[in-house]
C-alpha cells in the first residue's frame, strides 16, 4: 500500500536576508553619521492560510519589518517575495497596484482614518478606486462590509470620531477587507484597546480568517495575544529572528535563553511555577551592536564563545528554528 504524501504547503510571502538602516546625522551641521541597524538581516516565509505571529519588545525592529515588507519603507537591502513577485524591485505604480492583495491593519485607528468625510464615503472611495464592484453596487458593498466587522449600516455616515477605539479598529479592518486581499499585516492592532475589546477584535479577526481564506502576518508584543491569533511564532530581539517555530513549539519548548526569560515571567494559572531566569542590563542600542551573539550582555548563561562569535539561525529539530549556540 502507497502512502499518499502530504502536499508541501504554498508559501504566500518569502522574506530574505532583509534588512532596513537609518542614518542619523550628528552635530550642528550634520557632518558626522550614524547607523540605526533597525531591521538586520531577518528571513522567514508564511504559508498561505496561516497566521504567522511575531513577537518581541518594544524597539525591536517588528513593526519597521512590517512596514519594509509592505514598501512604505524601503529596505536597505535584502528580498520580499510575495506570490513570487519581487516586491523591492517594483517602481511605485506597480507596488501600488499590489496594494489591493496585501492591507495592512495599524496600531492607531484614529490616526489612519480621514476625520474630514464619512467611514461610508472613505470605503466606498477605496472600492471605486480598485474597481471591486460596479460603482452602482459600491455603497450596499460598503454596508453590507460594516455589518461583516460588526457594524450598523446606520454607521456609514458617520465620522470618525463619532467611534470608539474598539469601533474605529472594525473600521480599519473594513477598510483593509474592502480590496478582497490576501494578506494582512496586521502591526499592534490590539495594543491601544481595552482587554475585553481587544478580544471581540481576535475573535473578528479569526472569524474573518475562515470567511475570507485570509492570511496573517500578526506584529505584537503581547504573548497571550500572539497565542490566541498564530499558528506559528517568530521571536525578534534587537533587529533579528532569534527563534522560530510552531506555537505549540514556542510555549512548551523554548529554546532562546530570550525567549525562556520572557516567558518565566508570565503568571500561570493552576499549573506548575516556572523556574525565574532574570534579565540583568538593558537591551543593547541598535546604533552600537554587540560583538558576537547580540543577547550575551544581558544573557544569565553566556560563554566567551558567545561574546566572539555570532550564532548561527539554524534548525535545532524538525520546525524548530533557533539563534543560539547552546539552545
Amino acid at each position: 500500500m502507497i502512502k499518499s504524501e502530504t502536499p508541501e504547503p504554498e508559501k504566500i510571502l518569502e522574506v530574505k536576508d532583509l534588512k532596513k538602516f537609518f542614518d542619523i546625522k550628528q552635530g550642528f551641521v550634520g557632518l558626522g553619521h550614524q547607523t540605526v541597524r533597525a531591521v538586520d538581516d531577518v528571513s522567514f516565509f508564511v504559508n498561505k492560510g496561516e497566521t504567522l505571529g511575531i513577537v518581541g519588545e518594544s524597539g525591536c525592529g517588528k513593526s519597521t519589518m512590517g512596514r519594509s515588507i509592505l514598501q512604505l519603507q524601503k529596505p536597505t537591502d535584502g528580498s520580499v517575495l510575495f506570490e513570487g513577485i519581487e516586491l523591492t524591485k517594483l517602481k511605485n505604480g506597480q507596488i501600488r497596484k499590489l496594494r489591493k492583495d496585501i492591507q495592512m491593519v495599524f496600531q492607531d485607528p484614529f490616526g489612519s482614518l480621514n476625520p474630514r468625510i464619512t467611514i461610508g464615503t472613505m470605503l466606498r472611495e477605496i472600492v471605486n478606486t480598485h474597481h471591486v464592484v460596479n460603482k452602482t453596487e459600491s455603497k450596499s458593498y460598503v454596508e453590507e462590509l460594516l455589518e461583516q466587522v460588526g457594524l450598523k449600516k446606520s454607521y456609514y455616515d458617520r465620522y470618525a470620531h463619532e467611534f470608539s477605539g474598539g469601533q474605529r479598529q472594525r473600521i480599519s479592518i473594513a477598510r483593509a477587507l474592502a480590496v478582497r486581499p490576501k494578506l494582512i499585516v496586521c502591526d499592534e492592532a490590539v495594543s491601544a484597546l481595552d482587554v475585553s475589546v481587544q478580544a471581540q477584535i481576535l475573535n473578528l479577526l479569526q472569524k474573518l480568517k475562515k470567511d475570507y481564506e485570509l492570511t496573517y502576518l500578526f506584529i505584537s508584543h503581547d504573548f497571550s495575544v500572539i497565542k490566541h491569533v498564530s499558528d506559528r511564532v517568530a521571536v525578534m530581539y534587537l533587529g533579528q529572528i532569534v527563534e522560530l517555530a510552531s506555537k505549540e513549539e514556542i510555549f512548551e519548548h523554548p529554546l532562546h535563553p530570550y525567549l525562556r526569560a520572557l516567558l518565566s515571567a508570565i503568571p500561570l494559572v493552576n499549573q506548575p511555577k516556572r523556574e525565574r531566569i532574570i534579565l540583568s542590563g538593558e537591551v543593547p542600542s541598535p546604533i552600537n551592536i554587540p560583538e558576537g551573539c547580540r543577547f550575551h550582555t544581558r544573557c544569565p548563561f553566556a560563554k566567551d564563545l558567545c561574546k566572539q562569535k555570532v550564532p548561527a539561525f539554524e534548525q535545532k529539530k524538525d520546525g524548530h528554528w533557533a539563534a543560539c549556540h547552546f539552545a
